[in-house]
């Protein structure tokens, strides 16, 4: 059950960043013109895309993902052998909260303006986890 252990990598991974604030704003009124055609490629190559260094959390067949970090601010990006791996990663990432960027066979987690940002360059779809943040602080 290799893959099982990958996505619980990668879940932890997701809900450090939903627990630093990644699940934040609702990201109304964000521009959507000007973006580009999806990138392709490799980790390494979507890395250098948006101009950071990868540091390597998971290398698998499976899942390929690493921590990067350039101007925008901090993000997840990994890369996926097939799409219905990619799909059920994202969607058992989602609970955990968190702005996802989404192209084929990859995808870019981080709070909604770095998504915004990444966006410019990689292109793709955002999609929003759940947000949790009407549970915080509701007390009785």
């Amino acid at each position: 059950m290799r893959w099982k252990r990958e996505k619980l990598t990668a879940g932890a991974v997701v809900a450090l960043l939903a627990l630093s604030g990644c699940a934040g704003s609702d990201g109304a009124g964000g521009s959507r013109a000007e973006v580009p055609a999806t990138a392709t490629g490799s980790l390494e190559h979507l890395a250098a895309d948006v101009k950071c260094t990868p540091d390597i959390q998971t290398d698998a067949d499976e899942i390929r993902q690493g921590l990067c970090k350039n101007t925008y601010g901090e993000f997840v990006l990994a890369t996926f052998a097939t799409d219905r791996g990619q799909r059920e990663w994202i969607n058992d990432a989602k609970d955990y909260g968190g702005h996802y960027l989404v192209g084929r066979k990859w995808v870019a987690v981080g709070e909604d303006k770095v998504v915004e940002a990444l966006r410019g360059t990689l292109g793709g779809a955002v999609e929003v986890g759940t947000d949790h943040s009407a549970h915080a602080g509701h007390g009785g």
